[in-house]
């Protein structure tokens, strides 16, 4: 049953940099480990207890991730057909180096015995600690003040670090400590929800190796059938003057540290252990043992201070550029920085990682990336740090080879096709409706290039990567369009789904449409860019994928007469060609808990109503901004609030930029409000499976492209600044063409401010100005 935020957070603090919880989560343990994850972009921990949980009541999703690590298995079709998805990927839950366990006088430290005389647990995102403080009195009387630590390195992605210091308050006695790197886990089934979980009921990862000594321990896999071999090893470090006996144990897959202290009052007791993993292809098995090698810890002294600045600096780095100031409104301030720390939490940076749509909390989705990446992360980093954003961009390079394989599969001829859902580039979407017919991805990778390309004047990555990306995907279009007699020769795409997965198999979807027209355009227009002043490039590019100028100028007609249906007489733009003759959905009649609605209802039920799950047309408003009047976007933003569900995530943050650009800001706060908390207080009910990822990215859209009104094009950046009325002020830094800006909205004034750069061309609320270094500039508040 889904939960209420009151109940979640009932007598909880909130804080405008931290999660603080003061009361032991049985009733939520699931959600709550999914909150309070830690990970670097590469390696994630649910925020799981270290001791692990004794009671079935303490329901608890183990979790350890690595991004890009994964298994590939056959997807399994009673009725199968061409060019259907063959195999799945899936993100792997791999050996737990958290485990950390207690007794005291064999009696075994959990929550479902003895007293809890005292408890709390935060996650600082200014520092990346999770810190938990427990004292606890065993069923014997014996009182244990504890302290866990733990961290997630940025600095170096491969390691996690935890402290655990303990201080028997009243009694002498043995404290047992056992230090584990368990390897005996398993991924989550999916039960009847498809949105969470894998069904692998085989063993994904063989050992090949392990080692020990006094200090060090070390396991080496290999996955069944992806080919990759992972690392995993942990370094435990006792300090007390108490007198202790260390001994060490192992199975194939579990290694064991086992402490017997004698414990006397007062004296502390303090255990560092370092984790350490790191994976690769088979083929590269003594890169990996060697960079393991190469970066362990020193044997002679603690690292945990050592670390735990260096996580500190590099967050306070973050956090300068990175943060968003909202002035009177503490916990909305919270959920803002709550977002953008999962967010960071949750991005590959390496050019062969992307961002699943559950980060690295949970394995919702199978790990899977999507095209949130693109449209709803990527402005985050494109506008702040651009240089991630490139590598996210990269990554799509990375898979190139796999996209033009899905390509030959389906069309046996040019181009590319990328993956609705993946890890390492194949196909894994089994339902091809609301997956591969979902040809707009394409587009949306093109739009992603252009607004880098605009924001960043990188022609770097655009000689070595975009381009070729561009002119491979927009060769799709013209397989799966034609130029059609029966609609005077303008250019359609049938047979397609557009960004609402309750509407499937359409002609002229109209977001897919004008992506591709956006997304031909540009391709034809960079190509004759690159011909004026970078021949070289283009010749060379030319050849490689054997491309002709007839080829582009047919990619400039079918932009040019890109069919789009007609809006009606009250002015509704079509969602699709055929959308306004279907009956609309009966939500009168609907129970509340019938939501979502994919759940309760056939497919076939949904597609043939009038119902989004999600914004689809009001996302083409926001995306091509210029292609709309405002009156365009009023009516239609209206209509489709009308009949939108709002089921998926990724939802609410569009609408809510709709509802500020066309000055209904109560609508616009209110679902900002919805998606800014939609994990902490879990909206949809599903926290437990992993936190949303691009809904995270929206939030930062909702501020940024919605209150503040930032829109850019070409070399362009505007905006048209709208406060909620429950703020008193709100704050941001943005990058753009080699310029890092302030902006700074209040209800009386909005305050540009040049922080790095030679100087920027700003439009406000329509009025030029060129903001530099020597001045700030400083306007009435026009807007509303």
């Amino acid at each position: 049953m889904k939960t209420s935020s009151n109940e979640i957070w009932d007598r909880e603090e909130i804080h405008p940099w931290k999660l603080i919880e003061k009361k032991y989560p049985k009733e939520f343990n699931a959600l709550k480990e999914t909150l309070f994850s830690q990970a670097n972009g590469y390696l994630g921990f649910r925020g799981t207890f270290e001791e692990g949980y004794r009671s079935s009541e303490s329901f608890s999703m183990e979790g350890t991730y690595l991004n890009g690590f994964y298994e590939r298995t056959p997807i399994h079709y009673d009725e199968n057909a061409f060019g259907y998805a063959t195999h799945s990927e899936t993100m792997l839950n791999v050996p737990d180096g958290k485990k950390v366990s207690i007794d005291l006088d064999g009696e075994a430290f959990n929550f479902e015995s003895g007293q809890i005389m005292a408890y709390g647990r935060e996650l600082d995102f200014r520092t990346g600690l999770l810190i938990r403080m427990v004292t606890w009195k065993s069923p014997k009387g014996k009182t244990l003040q504890m302290k866990w630590e733990r961290l997630v390195s940025f600095w170096c992605p491969n390691k996690a670090m935890l402290k655990i210091s303990l201080t028997p308050l009243d009694f002498d006695g043995e404290i047992t400590i056992r230090s584990k790197l368990d390897g005996y886990v398993k991924n989550q089934e999916s039960g009847a929800d498809p949105r969470f979980g894998a069904n692998i009921k085989e063993e994904s990862l063989a050992t090949l190796d392990s080692y020990y000594d006094q200090e060090d321990a070390m396991f080496l896999q290999k996955t069944i059938y992806s080919d990759l071999i992972l690392l995993c090893a942990m370094k435990n470090r006792l300090q007390t003057c108490c007198h202790y006996e260390a001994t060490q144990s192992a199975t194939d897959r579990s290694i064991d540290f086992t402490y017997k202290i004698q414990a006397r009052r007062f004296m502390d007791i303090e255990l560092e252990k370092e984790l350490f993993y790191a994976h690769g292809p088979s083929q590269k098995k003594d890169e990996v043992v060697q960079l393991w090698k190469s970066q362990q810890l020193s044997q002679e002294s603690s690292q945990w201070e050592l670390l735990k600045k260096e996580q500190e600096e590099w967050l306070q780095i973050f956090w300068k550029k990175n943060d968003v100031i909202i002035d009177g409104n503490e916990k909305q301030q919270q959920g803002v920085r709550f977002n953008l720390f999962h967010l960071l939490q949750s991005t590959g940076c390496d050019g062969k990682t992307n961002v699943s749509a559950k980060g690295l909390t949970g394995e919702g989705y199978q790990g899977h990336y999507f095209w949130d990446t693109e449209i709803y992360i990527m402005p985050f980093f494109l506008y702040t740090s651009p240089a991630k954003a490139r590598k996210l961009l990269e990554y799509r390079y990375y898979i190139l080879p796999k996209a033009r394989e899905r390509a030959r599969t389906l069309y046996r001829k040019k181009g590319a096709l990328y993956p609705w859902r993946t890890i390492a580039g194949e196909e894994c979407s089994s339902y091809y409706p609301a997956g591969t017919a979902q040809y707009h991805l394409n587009a949306d990778i093109a739009y992603s290039i252009k607004k880098y390309w605009e924001a960043t004047g990188d022609e770097d990555f655009m000689h070595h990567y975009g381009a070729e990306i561009l002119m491979e995907t927009a060769r799709i279009w013209m397989y799966i369009g034609h130029f059609s007699p029966v609609k005077n020769g303008k250019f359609v795409i049938n047979t397609v789904t557009g960004p609402d997965e309750y509407t499937a198999m359409v002609h002229n979807n109209y977001f897919t449409n004008l992506m591709a027209s956006e997304h031909l355009n540009f391709a034809y227009c960079y190509n004759q860019r690159l011909k004026k002043k970078a021949p070289g490039v283009y010749k060379k590019l030319a050849e490689k994928i054997e491309l002709d100028e007839k080829e582009e100028y047919k990619w400039k007609k079918a932009s040019e007469n890109m069919f789009f249906p007609s809006k009606n007489e009250e002015g509704i733009v079509p969602q699709d060609e055929h959308f306004l003759e279907k009956e609309k959905w009966n939500f009168h009649t609907t129970p509340a808990e019938h939501y979502p609605l994919l759940l309760h209802y056939h497919p076939l039920e949904i597609y043939r109503h009038q119902v989004c799950k999600q914004a689809d047309l009001v996302l083409a408003m926001f995306l091509v901004h210029k292609h709309f009047t405002i009156e365009e976007k009023t009516t239609n933003t209206h209509y489709y609030d009308s009949i939108t569900t709002h089921d998926s995530s990724l939802s609410t943050s569009i609408f809510s930029i709709l509802y500020a650009e066309i000055g209904e800001m109560n609508k616009a706060e209110t679902l900002f409000l919805n998606n800014i908390r939609m994990d902490l207080d879990n909206l949809h009910d599903n926290t437990h499976q992993g936190i949303h990822a691009a809904a995270m990215g929206g939030a930062w859209m909702c501020i940024v492209n919605g209150f503040a009104g930032m829109r850019t094009w070409e070399n362009k950046i505007s905006f048209f600044p709208r406060i909620p009325e429950s703020w008193n002020a709100f704050e941001f830094q943005l990058a753009f063409l080699n310029n890092r800006i302030k902006v700074r909205v209040s209800k009386k004034e909005t305050k540009y401010e040049l922080l790095e750069g030679e100087g920027i061309d700003i439009l406000h609320e329509g009025i030029p100005f060129t903001l530099t270094a020597k001045k700030t500039i400083k306007t009435m508040k026009r807007g509303g």
